[in-house]
């Protein structure tokens, strides 16, 4: 039996202690912008409290109207914001667990044109140019923190944690990536650090010594003129000697071209910055980033790299994490797969932030899962995740619930997911759903094809169809011929040549194209020293490289490879916000060849033909792998007006097949099942 006793040892800050060794960092949740929507937000962390984290960071709160990161967004900064904030505060407390408001101005990330930051330059993720801060303006906004603090622990906060990374306000001063004044703000890292350390001395004038006061510093910048770790090191005892309580890490500016939360990202990939720092301060040090699972947690904190870890979206996909490993249930532990699909990439969106595994997180007041009075038997036909999520959420309230499944495993569409580079915590889901079919005691019949014949012998009162997709084919001259393959083909180990064209450029197509590039046996997950070679991260945690980046150096790859597809937009435009780049970036620096606006002719011996930009052309190919979309398999959907014995329900791919949508398959299982 695991033991995870570092991570679950209480952390004693003299005025006051903190349960365990974990946090739950700040994420703006899309639900602390408008006052009516406290309720849930208590609810959201609420269940998170009650899951048995020690500590919660609540995201984004401004401190003026300047620092909004949307118009008219949270902000703290008059006594009738309290009310609000202590449905917040009193729904943690409940269960024993601390919470921070995290104070953030956005500076130049602020979407609205009232920005400032500290020069006037853009920033190349936003529309609108900043105002230069004059003097007097910086010394009202740090009375602006400092009253914002203090209201926040007349709301009951525990403290506040000060957001100065991620390309923020505050990192817009510490860095000479933004910072190009020539006064007391700017210059050398003396005079740069000079509002945060204000700020700090500020805040602990304001609220006394028994208050926390954490600060989230950029322990690597990863852009072009930011700061050493030498300047980082500075900053951080200046800091400790001004006041903070606990010093948080921050990774890369979002402007950064280097990937940092991503599934790609190796987990714990930046704890060696934050165990560098740590050896130079006193205050205990938070490690963050793509820390997922307890036994990463568990090693970092016990081998010193950090005092405590902090995971954010691994909170989204499963409130009790803390509970679960303390009961040594790891394996019943939803796990973040760092899609960003339904938090980051809502979170951009100005939607509501939830989680692709996990469709309760937000919405723990709307979607609930209450004990059936009437239990049914409920049949699901299909054992991809929308069928799972069906099959599980129904028989944990009472449904006698038996799931078909026409393959010799569950796991559908994840199945091919999980091998492709930098997608091995799709692994993770499969294993979860497993234990829940298991837990809540779904009867699992695999390798069995059913019938509505069947169906209706047996029984049931309802029927989840969710048999998903198959890959749609390619319907040209030749288009038979044993060199074309479909996406399932490839991605379950068909051999594939050395000249390639993967037809269809959606998620499909760039993941096809992702795993085509590497080698068939390299390591899964991507060690860390090779990531940081591809990427251009120093891997020196005493780096000297200004904002910690060096020259990429990027692996010949395995094939060539061009990426067709028939639509005229950029390729790759449907992918996600926040990670779409990533994957077009690894393409490009890889060498694929990208076309659009391409008419596919024929298949011949020789390779494919195909029209683009007005000509005819052959591509001479070896292979032929075709991503061009998929179609719902329906054959037990009953027609309109048929009179069936039992209720049928299609949700998942066999309800829409599209782009293949995992967020929509989970939601639409767990949706159905609650109201069964």
């Amino acid at each position: 039996m695991t033991s995870y006793a570092n991570i679950l040892k209480p952390l004693h800050l003299g005025f006051t202690t903190i349960k365990n060794r974990v946090v739950m960092g700040s994420m703006h949740s899309g639900l602390e912008d408008r006052f009516f929507n406290y309720p849930k937000l208590a609810a959201y962390f609420g269940e998170r409290a009650k899951g048995g984290v020690g500590l919660i960071i609540m995201g984004g709160i401004s401190p003026n109207r300047q620092g909004w990161l949307l118009p008219a967004g949270g902000t703290m900064n008059s006594l009738a914001d309290i009310p609000h904030h202590r449905l917040v505060t009193h729904a943690v407390h409940k269960h024993g667990a601390k919470i921070l408001m995290q104070i953030l101005h956005s500076g130049r990330y602020g979407y609205h044109p009232f920005s400032v930051s500290s020069s006037p330059i853009q920033a190349p993720i936003n529309p609108f140019k900043p105002r230069q801060m004059s003097d007097s303006q910086i010394l009202a906004t740090i009375e602006d923190y400092a009253r914002c603090a203090s209201l926040a622990k007349k709301a009951g906060y525990d403290g506040v944690e000060i957001m100065g990374s991620e390309g923020y306000l505050i990192n817009q001063f510490l860095s000479n990536h933004v910072n190009k004044r020539t006064d007391r703000w700017g210059g050398d890292i003396e005079n740069r650090m000079r509002f945060p350390v204000e700020i700090v001395k500020a805040i602990r004038a304001k609220v006394g010594e028994k208050f926390i006061i954490c600060f989230r510093l950029s322990m690597l910048d990863l852009v072009h003129d930011g700061n050493t770790m030498q300047e980082v090191i500075i900053i951080a005892k200046a800091l400790e000697k001004a006041g903070i309580t606990l010093l948080n890490t921050g990774i890369g500016w979002h402007e950064a071209r280097i990937p940092t939360i991503v599934t790609s990202v190796p987990r714990a990939a930046f704890v060696d910055y934050t165990a560098e720092v740590k050896q130079h301060v006193s205050v205990p040090v938070i490690a963050s980033n793509r820390i997922n699972m307890p036994d990463v947690a568990e090693e970092i904190v016990a081998s010193g790299q950090a005092d405590m870890v902090q995971m954010a979206r691994p909170f989204l996909a499963d409130p009790y994490w803390v509970n679960k490993t303390a009961t040594n249930r790891v394996d019943e532990i939803n796990t973040c797969i760092a899609c960003n699909q339904a938090c980051l990439d809502h979170a951009f969106k100005n939607e509501r932030v939830s989680c692709l595994v996990n469709p309760q997180a937000c919405f723990e007041t709307e979607l609930v899962y209450i004990k059936t009075k009437k239990p049914k038997r409920v049949a699901v036909v299909g054992g991809g995740v929308a069928g799972m999520s069906a099959a599980t959420v129904a028989a944990s309230r009472g449904h006698a619930v038996t799931l078909f499944e026409a393959n010799n495993d569950v796991g559908g569409q994840f199945n091919l997911a999980k091998v492709v580079p930098g997608k091995e915590e799709f692994h993770e889901t499969i294993r979860y759903f497993k234990v829940q079919l298991k837990q809540t005691g779904v009867d699992v019949r695999l390798n069995t094809k059913v019938n509505r014949e069947q169906l209706e012998r047996e029984g049931f009162d309802e029927v989840v169809i969710a048999t998903g997709v198959v890959p749609r084919t390619l319907k040209i001259q030749g288009s038979d011929a044993p060199q074309v393959l479909s996406y399932a083909e490839v991605l379950k180990g068909a051999k594939v040549g050395y000249k390639v064209a993967v037809i269809g450029a959606g998620g499909i197509g760039f993941d096809v194209s992702e795993f085509l590039l590497k080698p068939p046996h390299q390591p899964q997950p991507q060690p860390l020293a090779e990531w940081q070679r591809e990427w251009g991260v120093d891997p020196n945690p005493n780096y000297t490289s200004k904002g910690g980046t060096q020259r990429p150096e990027v692996e010949m790859p395995v094939r060539q490879i061009y990426l067709l597809q028939r639509k005229t937009t950029p390729l790759g435009i449907g992918l996600g916000k926040t990670s779409g780049w990533v994957h077009r970036a690894q393409l490009k620096k890889h060498g694929v060849r990208m076309l659009r606006g391409v008419q596919y002719k024929a298949v011949t011996d020789e390779g494919l033909w195909v029209e683009h930009n007005g000509h005819d052309q052959l591509l001479r190919l070896d292979t032929i792998v075709v991503c061009a979309g998929q179609e719902s398999v329906k054959d037990l959907v009953p027609r309109e007006n048929e009179t069936t014995l039992a209720k049928y329900h299609v949700i998942g791919g066999a309800k829409l097949a599209g782009e293949l949508d995992a967020k929509r398959a989970i939601r639409e299982g767990a949706e159905l099942a609650a109201k069964l």
